[in-house]
């Protein structure tokens, strides 16, 4: 029988996974989220995973084994619940799948900071600064640009530091 699974892969390594794991006859799905970014000083649409190093696969380990999995190009391991791989609810899959690209989903999103929002840091090394947000690294973390001896720097920050002014 077919169980769902969440694999930890290597940084960036993510398409690589699921290229060689759909190959094994594996299923993949790692929900992705559409993000406005400024590159080379446009605005754009880049498509992003929701979870960053995490994939979701389905398969039955009579036919494929953990080890051949777990072994995959890009894969790191399998989030554990003790010696065993952690099986995922079929529930949540499906309830991911179908709100990825829901209104609610980018009502959300629309809730965070946009690039050239002015907004004070409140926490971390440089709280109380001032700083213009940039863009989202995907990670639960931020660009930012603060005004460091009269110059910008670009850094990156904790979401969770920012407080829009």
């Amino acid at each position: 029988m077919k169980d769902w699974y969440l694999l930890y892969c290597k940084r960036s390594e993510q398409e690589r996974a699921v290229i060689n794991l759909d190959r094994q006859g594996v299923d993949c799905y790692y929900p992705q989220v559409t993000v406005k970014k400024v590159s080379r000083g446009k605005r754009v649409e880049t498509i992003e995973p929701l979870f960053p190093s995490y994939v979701f696969v389905q398969f039955d380990p009579e036919t494929v084994s953990y080890t051949s999995v777990r072994s995959t190009r890009g894969v790191a391991d399998f989030i554990r619940c003790g010696a065993m791989p952690q099986k995922v609810r079929e529930e949540l899959i499906y309830n991911l799948m179908m709100n990825e690209d829901s209104e609610e989903h980018q009502r959300l999103l629309s809730m965070l900071p946009q690039p050239g929002d002015t907004l004070k840091l409140e926490q971390g090394k440089f709280q109380g600064l001032e700083a213009i947000y940039q863009e989202p690294d995907g990670e639960k973390r931020s660009f930012m640009l603060i005004n460091l001896l009269g110059k910008p720097v670009k850094v990156s920050v904790e979401n969770t530091d920012l407080l829009k002014k």
